[in-house]
């Protein structure tokens, strides 16, 4: 298997991580779809989001695959009066990754990023590597450093 760039940083810093590779050829690559094809409850696999604020700045938020994004926290735990997703077009040339493989590892430059506080519930939590098909699984606690994350409530109360 070709290593992604999430990948690479993870073998760069000596860090133990376990992949997950699944068959993306139904089209079937949403985050829940995801955690069933890899058989892990999805819980414990976190999507990641990018957002901009009204002054043009970037924040990266990874949340649990069946949760939403709650924006007012979102901006609240950016510093940022108002957020918004970007443009599924502006993904690629902002972060180096495309829609269903966008990994908080490898991204052309560091933004700001917020992991949902409940990662901290499970010893290891699972991740886009970086390429549809393929996720990536560790404990939250060797990411934080990594994306030099944060962790905050920011999803959405049902």
């Amino acid at each position: 298997m070709k290593k992604t760039n999430a990948m690479r940083v993870l073998d760069q810093k000596k860090i133990t991580y376990k992949t997950h590779t699944y068959d993306a050829a139904d089209g079937a690559v949403d985050g829940i779809s995801a955690a069933g094809k890899i058989g892990v409850e999805p819980d414990r696999v976190f999507k990641t989001l990018v957002t901009r604020s009204s002054g043009g700045e970037y924040a990266v938020f990874v949340i649990p695959v069946a949760e939403e994004l709650d924006l007012k926290k979102a901006a609240a735990a950016a510093g940022h009066k108002k957020i918004e997703m970007i443009p599924v077009k502006d993904l690629l040339p902002t972060t180096g990754y495309i829609r269903g493989g966008c990994s908080p590892l490898g991204m052309k430059k560091l933004f700001p990023t917020f992991i949902d506080e409940s990662a901290e519930l499970f010893d290891t939590i699972v991740f886009s590597g970086g390429q549809i098909g393929i996720q990536l699984e560790m404990a939250v606690q060797y990411l934080l450093p990594l994306c030099e994350g944060t962790l905050a409530d920011i999803t959405a109360i049902p």
